[in-house]
């Protein structure tokens, strides 16, 4: 017996009239309400009019400019590396209202990994006010163009040539972004996506995730990261405000919130606590906030409770989905169940590709308007999809009609003592404790021994023997970590989520303190 789960009859057919992509909007608005704000930084602001004018400019620009590059690629990729997330947003409006392929690259990354991802895309051309990258790719004589955002202002327009008075019609079916996996578990994987795929998660945003019309939305952090990026593209398509900062930190650290008029959040679960903190220091400042929407990683039962105590007006929800696959589903549903959306068809497998029957552990594959169909080549030898459409990102879990409970990422998911044991749970099972700040669990494996869990603290944390007493209390017997270590502070990927490969590397390699 075996068990998929379907979508609905009609959620998996095209929307009418769906957004594929935010030009239309910005164009709408541009005539309609052409002062109201489009893109709102700390000190800067960009009304939908202004924006869509300089979209267009900067988009005939890019025409102009792309064909001398001499990296070959149709259609041309251009690499946006700008070190505030205001700039970075008006410049990835203005890339994707052509045709052509747009990717974000960290401003704050090392330079030779700013350079190799680069060489990964087939990057045509890269706008970027880095010093140290626009020196490294002049010394490397790396033959795409390097531009900066003066270069595409247009205050000539005589080299430019006339604007088009409306952009032209992309086909659906075009990738237009080009993104990376986390790195949370291993090297990053390289993927596109296309515009009507990405229309599939905007519908989701607008039916479950509170994206509406002049609905003001605060995303901070920077726009490499997959959850700000989408949170601009959400925003601009069904013709709300976007709040941007540089940092996460901007969040509890200024009165932005209260300030701007935010009702809507757009963050990573980490960001909670020090806002549950900041809410209670400062009376009223967060007031405002209805909704508050959390990616990235699972939201946990106790910041749920702290902010929910702290925020008692405001609703949160998190939602479970990656890069790869789109929007799968949230907790509304309550618990730590996922309750998929009705787009989703969904299946759980073994490792040898046999569906499996309700609440059997697996892999969870999945079928919906918004997945890619796989990685670049050269990027990774894993596959994303099979032969009949289904993927996976190897997300292991348990299904129950169309409620997923989900474990951990394949990797995360280890064996020891013949248990299985996912490192995810050790993780969850130290929530609200006292003096812990954040934690990773970690797989040792040892030749002789074989593999025995772990715990790496931030800081100095709690003693070893009362964390000992606290697994103890939460988990069963093979699930409770054998060995403790602290590291000053944990690696994690620019939206903030833990690295756990480089945890263990560091480790390894007998940097942590036991």
């Amino acid at each position: 017996m075996f068990t998929t789960v379907e979508a609905s009859s009609t959620s998996c057919k095209p929307v009418r009239g769906a957004i594929t992509s935010i030009t239309p909007a910005l164009r709408r608005l541009a005539a309609e309400d052409p002062t109201r704000s489009a893109i709102v930084g700390e000190d800067d602001r960009l009304t939908y009019g202004d924006l869509y004018a300089e979209s267009r400019r900067i988009s005939a620009a890019l025409d102009r400019l792309l064909p001398a590059s001499a990296v070959d690629a149709e259609p041309p990729i251009v690499a946006v590396c700008l070190r505030t997330a205001f700039d970075t947003a008006r410049m990835v409006v203005a890339a994707e209202a052509g045709d052509r392929i747009l990717t974000v690259i960290d401003a704050h990354w090392p330079v030779p990994l700013q350079t190799q991802q680069l060489a990964t895309t087939r990057a045509s051309a890269i706008v970027t006010d880095a010093p140290a990258l626009r020196g490294a790719l002049r010394a490397a004589e790396w033959p795409g163009l390097v531009l900066g955002l003066a270069d595409l202002g247009c205050a000539d327009l005589d080299l430019i040539g006339p604007v088009p008075a409306d952009p032209t019609p992309i086909a659906e079916d075009a990738p237009f972004l080009l993104l990376t996996s986390s790195g949370t578990t291993g090297t990053p994987k390289v993927f596109l996506k296309t515009r009507a795929q990405y229309a599939a998660n905007i519908d989701v945003s607008r039916r479950h995730l509170g994206t509406a019309d002049d609905i003001a939305t605060f995303a901070p952090g920077p726009m490499s990261y997959s959850l700000t990026l989408y949170a601009l593209f959400e925003v601009l398509a069904t013709g709300g405000r976007l709040h941007v900062a540089d940092r996460l930190d901007d969040l509890w650290l200024t009165s932005r919130v209260h300030d701007e008029g935010i009702t809507r959040l757009v963050t990573v679960p980490a960001a909670l606590h020090a806002l549950a903190d900041a809410a209670t220091r400062t009376h009223g400042r967060y007031d405002g906030i209805e909704l508050i929407v959390t990616g990235g990683a699972a939201l946990s039962a106790d910041a749920r409770t702290r902010i929910t105590a702290a925020l008692p007006r405001a609703r949160a929800v998190g939602y479970f989905g990656t890069g790869e696959l789109g929007f799968i589903g949230d907790d509304r549903g309550g618990g730590e169940m996922i309750r998929l959306y009705p787009q989703v068809q969904a299946q759980v497998r073994d490792d040898h590709g046999a569906v499996l029957p309700p609440g059997a552990f697996g892999t969870l594959w999945v079928r919906s308007r918004s997945c890619s169909t796989g990685y670049l080549p050269g990027t990774t030898t894993t596959s994303l999809t099979d032969a009949d459409g289904w993927a996976s990102v190897h997300d292991q879990g348990r299904l129950r009609d169309r409620d997923f409970a989900f474990v951990g990422r394949r990797g995360d998911v280890v064996t020891t003592g013949g248990h299985t044991v996912a490192l995810d749970e050790v993780e969850r099972a130290f929530d609200g404790m006292p003096d812990l700040g954040a934690a990773c669990a970690i797989a040792e494996v040892r030749p002789a021994l074989g593999v025995r869990i772990a715990l790496v603290v931030e800081g100095e944390g709690p003693p070893p023997a009362e964390l000992r007493a606290w697994a103890k209390g939460r988990l069963a017997p093979a699930s409770v970590p054998r060995r403790w270590y602290s590291l000053p502070e944990l690696p994690r990927t620019s939206g903030g989520k833990i690295r756990r490969a480089a945890v263990a590397e560091l480790i390894a390699v007998g940097q942590g303190r036991a």
